[in-house]
């Protein structure tokens, strides 16, 4: 085993490219909105193939406003995925309206089409229907005498789906556009992770009205904090630009404002590292994607990992992270005891948006309300990754992952046997 080294989770990539245009905003009279952040918006929508880019202050910021553009109000159900970061979720519940759960494909952990069908067909016929509670948060179902009376659930029919890309992969859109534009719902795409990425050859950020990139410093590129909104709707995207700026619309006088705004600009800073990050876009995902390849190759065929399924339709993987499967007998969170003994970070991901503290006490959910999400979520593990990785950092992880799995399997084995070595 080599010399212990101590290897960050994540690193972003940058150059003095990045830092020299950074410090030559510092020499402008432009810190907010100006002509950086109207260079990189038009850096993502070209890149993307999107009419508009709207840059905002960070990826939450573009789905609430995403949200707000789609007309989702107190009440709304919106259908999406318990396997994710918690702020898909999130600016749901920013509305007032409700996140309904469905579970999520085993293979990709992407949210299951089939399960999306059935949810918004329940639930949009007859609410008087006992179907259609099943899918509902467990705080919001109606009791059993209220069914017996025919006492319909009180709130409103779906309004939007809210698919997330995870990990960079895009989720399998063509039944979920299919379910949606039969019933006439919004499609937001949760594309934080996964700029770049193809499904069936077509950009993640154009399948839906519109979609959202984050560049936090773990992603794909950086703006350090900071989000686009990408979307072919004119009225969306004028609508956006104008919640970001505290509702102030175009034809606005000085400190007059249209509609209850936020404060979700991005700044010039922050446009400035973001637009020579997309010029080296290209780059950034090659080097990422050679990461992985290094990872596959001396995970192949290991007991008891399983390494990043990738889809049929995922015609290219935008590598946001490397997240592999501890399978039992061995013991996911031991491995992670026994990776950072040895210097190497590791986290599991995603804990489950429904059984976060928040979610149980509001909507009632608890554990065995979605089995697929929460089995994936307990075998599930992020090793150190970025663009930034060498070859001999991704040797060392891989040797220390591999025998901490044996071992810990080996110490199951023997509990299980009876045999703890104390006789």
């Amino acid at each position: 085993m080599s010399i212990q080294q101590h290897i960050p989770m994540s690193s972003p990539d940058l150059t003095g490219a990045e830092i020299a245009a950074v410090t030559q905003v510092l020499g402008t009279p432009f810190l907010s909105i100006g002509p950086q952040l109207d260079a990189f918006e038009q850096a993502v929508a070209a890149y993307v193939g999107a009419r508009h880019a709207i840059g905002v202050n960070s990826g939450t910021s573009g789905l609430h406003l995403c949200a707000i553009a789609a007309g989702i109000q107190e009440g709304d159900l919106v259908i999406t995925t318990p396997f994710s970061f918690i702020a898909s979720a999130n600016c749901i519940l920013y509305e007032r309206a409700v996140p309904v759960f469905v579970d999520v494909d085993p293979h990709t952990g992407n949210m299951d089409p089939a399960l999306v069908a059935e949810a918004v067909e329940a639930l949009t016929h007859d609410p008087r229907l006992t179907t259609n509670d099943r899918w509902l948060p467990p705080g919001l179902r109606r009791s059993s005498l209220q069914r017996a009376q025919g006492k319909p659930f009180v709130g409103r029919r779906p309004k939007a789906i809210l698919p997330v890309h995870a990990f960079g992969q895009p989720a399998d859109m063509d039944p979920i556009l299919t379910v949606a534009h039969q019933h006439n719902l919004a499609i937001i795409e949760d594309a934080c992770e996964a700029i770049g990425a193809e499904y069936n050859r077509h950009k993640a950020g154009t399948l839906g009205d519109a979609a959202v990139f984050a560049f936090y410093p773990n992603k794909q590129m950086t703006t350090g904090e900071g989000g686009m909104i990408v979307t072919d709707n004119e009225e969306w995207a004028d609508l956006f630009r104008s919640l970001r700026n505290q509702g102030r619309d175009v034809f606005d006088a000085w400190l007059n404002h249209t509609r209850l705004g936020y404060n979700y600009r991005l700044d010039e800073m922050s446009a400035a590292l973001g637009l020579v990050q997309m010029q080296r876009i290209e780059e950034l995902l090659a080097k990422r994607e050679q990461v992985a390849r290094w990872y596959n190759e001396r995970l192949a065929d290991v007991e008891f990992i399983e390494r990043p399924y990738i889809a049929p339709t995922t015609t290219r993987m935008s590598w946001f992270v490397y997240v592999v499967r501890i399978k039992p007998p061995a013991d996911r969170n031991e491995v992670m005891r026994r990776l950072a003994e040895a210097g190497i970070p590791s986290r599991p991901y995603f804990t489950p948006i429904h059984l976060q503290p928040f979610y149980r006490k509001i909507l009632g959910y608890q554990r065995g309300d979605f089995p697929v999400t929460e089995y994936l979520a307990d075998i599930s593990l992020a090793l150190p990754f970025s663009g930034v990785m060498t070859e001999e950092q991704v040797d060392y992880v891989c040797q220390h992952l591999q025998v901490s799995v044996s071992q810990t399997v080996s110490a199951q084995l023997l509990f299980k046997s009876g045999d703890c070595g104390l006789h």
